[in-house]
């Protein structure tokens, strides 16, 4: 199929794209990278009276340090993300995700704040997000607000912009203290949207959990950061009595719902096992064993 007939407007600067948004009265789309906008619109799903395209728009694609996090322009390339030096020192969770981001040709087109703003439960950038604490700063006629990404995802495929609002940077923490990570998938096929997904850091004094960092995708109608599962962790030392016990905290958090592709079952005992192996990772790279 083709899209139904729409105005494509280019602007040159963010403000100009706001106003142009703006001025489609709740009518308009936002194109970043294109790659979950377009089958929507090949397939009549969505049908916008105006399409704005971000792409031409100067200084909305970089990644650079800013103190005590990383600051990355919504128009940055997944590609970009997945073999930067600086995300792979200060961000390795991130780094190792990128390559389950769908397939490499996506990854050359697709961008972070178009997958934020799409806010798929079982993609990467999301959960990455919400794993780190990132803040997801936006524009509209009104100005400039910060929005923490437990706040951003609202439900499967929504989030909390209005109409008007045009994500332009985003800014995630570094984990300092952690020393230990890991990041467990599974999907159908490698460059599917995950069944279930766990990110997992660990930040060790005198040989034991002093913090902990969890999140999950995959598993509910938003990434979720699970403070219950790293309560679990806080205090306590590697091994398969503690691994056991995270993995059935982690479980415990989560109710997730049949669907086409497995039972409820069937995920909540997937994201278990996946607990499993990412805590014994995360403890393993901690202690300073890189596994």
């Amino acid at each position: 199929m083709k899209p139904a007939a729409f105005d494509y407007i280019v602007p040159g600067s963010l403000e100009a794209a706001v106003a142009a948004l703006a001025a489609a009265g709740g009518d308009g789309k936002v194109m970043a990278g294109g790659q979950s906008l377009m089958p929507l619109l090949n397939f009549r799903m969505t049908r916008p009276a105006v399409i704005v395209d971000l792409m031409h728009i100067p200084g909305m694609s970089f990644i650079e340090p800013r103190g005590d996090s990383i600051a990355i322009g919504a128009m940055t390339r997944h590609a970009d993300l997945e073999f930067s030096d600086l995300i792979a020192a200060k961000l390795p969770v991130m780094a190792a995700a990128m390559p389950h981001v769908a397939h490499l040709a996506i990854r050359n087109r697709g961008t972070i704040g178009g997958s934020l703003a799409h806010a798929d439960p079982a993609a990467e950038l999301p959960m990455l997000a919400v794993f780190y604490g990132a803040t997801i700063r936006v524009q509209g006629p009104g100005g400039r607000r910060d929005i923490p990404a437990e706040e951003f995802f609202v439900s499967a495929l929504a989030n909390c912009l209005a109409p008007e609002e045009i994500v332009f940077e985003i800014d995630f923490p570094v984990l300092t203290s952690h020393s230990g990570w890991a990041f467990e998938e599974v999907a159908r096929r490698f460059g599917d949207f995950a069944l279930a997904c766990i990110a997992v850091s660990l930040a060790l004094v005198d040989g034991g959990i002093a913090d902990a960092r969890v999140a999950v995708m995959g598993v509910a109608d938003t990434p979720r950061r699970l403070r219950e599962a790293e309560d679990e962790l806080r205090g306590a030392r590697g091994g398969p009595e503690t691994s056991a016990r995270f993995a059935e905290a982690v479980r415990s958090c989560l109710s997730p719902a049949d669907d086409i592709h497995v039972s409820a079952d069937y995920r909540k005992n997937l994201i278990g096992a996946l607990a499993v192996r990412a805590f014994t990772t995360a403890w393993t790279r901690a202690a300073g064993d890189k596994p």
